[in-house]
């Protein structure tokens, strides 16, 4: 049974955005611990090289800041996922009983992120969830969006913006690497490698940033970019 959760949030100079994401999480955890009394819940961001002030929009809302200085964001991911177990066994929580929710800081989840991950966490050792374009205008660009994308039961997506893993199947895997891009599908292979208690499912969806301009080379933001690219050679219209 998982007693412990763990949201954590890879961040770099993302001031602007970091306050609606992590009012968001607040409220999700809310609701967990509502929902399920005697729960612990916990977000830690970890400032990946921040130049910006995003640690104090981090310690306003009552989250954990965990500076760093990777500059990879598979570097910062474990980081701070190798610093959430550590604190929960320091706490005698067993890492079969903690569960880490990970999101990214231009992310919004719903209030039901947590629970929604936790009912499935009775099954499933891995939660793979689904996001959506948040903010994308473009009527064209939104309809091949979608084309591409199933939001439904058994998709075949993967995104680090929305992701739970039970703290041992974590640990047994090695956790993230570190890489600078796709160290959420690496991790996502080497959990299907080692364990069939796994899910893919939409019933958690998420919205992320349909910026077109973002922190990360080859993340979502490129992908958009990637995409208007294409309908522009096919259309021959910039969207």
């Amino acid at each position: 049974m998982i007693r412990s959760v763990h949201v954590v949030i890879p961040a770099r100079d993302e001031r602007d955005l970091l306050g609606p994401c992590l009012t968001a999480v607040q409220a999700a955890m809310d609701h967990a611990r509502t929902a399920l009394p005697g729960l612990s819940c916990r977000c830690t961001v970890v400032l990946d090289g921040c130049r910006d002030d995003s640690a104090r929009v981090v310690r306003a809302t009552g989250a954990r800041p965990l500076v760093v200085n990777h500059g990879v964001v598979g570097a910062a991911r474990h980081t701070g996922a190798r610093a959430v177990l550590a604190a929960d066994a320091a706490a005698g929580v067993p890492a079969a009983d903690s569960w880490m929710a990970c999101t990214d800081a231009d992310t919004i989840v719903p209030r039901h992120w947590i629970t929604g991950q936790l009912e499935l966490s009775a099954t499933y050792d891995a939660v793979i969830g689904t996001v959506q374009p948040l903010g994308l205008t473009d009527p064209t660009l939104l309809a091949q969006w979608h084309l591409r994308h199933q939001l439904s039961e058994g998709h075949p997506h993967i995104h680090g913006a929305n992701l739970g893993v039970r703290g041992s199947t974590y640990l047994e895997i090695g956790g993230y690497r570190p890489l600078s891009r796709g160290e959420d599908v690496d991790l996502v292979r080497r959990i299907r490698a080692t364990t069939p208690r796994w899910v893919a499912t939409d019933t958690v969806r998420v919205d992320t940033s349909a910026r077109f301009k973002g922190r990360l080379k080859g993340g979502f933001s490129d992908y958009l970019v990637d995409l208007r690219t294409d309908i522009t050679d096919i259309t021959g219209v910039a969207g």
